[in-house]
């Protein structure tokens, strides 16, 4: 299944606790944890472009399967990855998150990001 296309945030699940284990400062956390993000994904083979937009923050990551690059993670710090498909899922560890995304059917894309035994869970819809 091919994950291009437009996508909106339509439910989450452990949003704050996630956060603040990333040391995000609690004032950021209540501004971001009722903003409805949009990912747009385009996929071309084993290239891929990856543009979140949630209220005026935009961050885009552009990376091939299974080639090391820099990646920029849900709080905007950049490091280098590697992104690996394995099955339908695109699965990627930074810094000790480890993030799994999948399509659950032809609308949806789940995104799992777990640190420590914190599993913050974002279900997308297409538009």
């Amino acid at each position: 299944m091919s994950f291009n296309g437009k996508y909106q945030l339509e439910s989450q699940e452990n949003f704050e606790p996630f956060m603040k284990a990333l040391g995000l400062p609690d004032e950021l956390i209540q501004k971001g944890k009722d903003l409805k993000s949009i990912s747009e994904i385009e996929e071309n083979g084993d290239n891929y472009k990856v543009t979140v937009t949630t209220g005026s923050k935009v961050i885009t990551n552009s990376f091939t399967i299974g080639k090391e690059t820099e990646l920029q993670n849900i709080t905007g710090e950049k490091m280098k990855g590697v992104v690996n498909r394995e099955g339908g899922k695109l699965k990627v560890s930074l810094k000790g998150i480890e993030s799994v995304t999948e399509m659950v059917d032809a609308n949806t894309i789940v995104n799992t990001m777990t640190v420590g035994d914190i599993v913050y869970k974002r279900i997308s819809k297409r538009m």
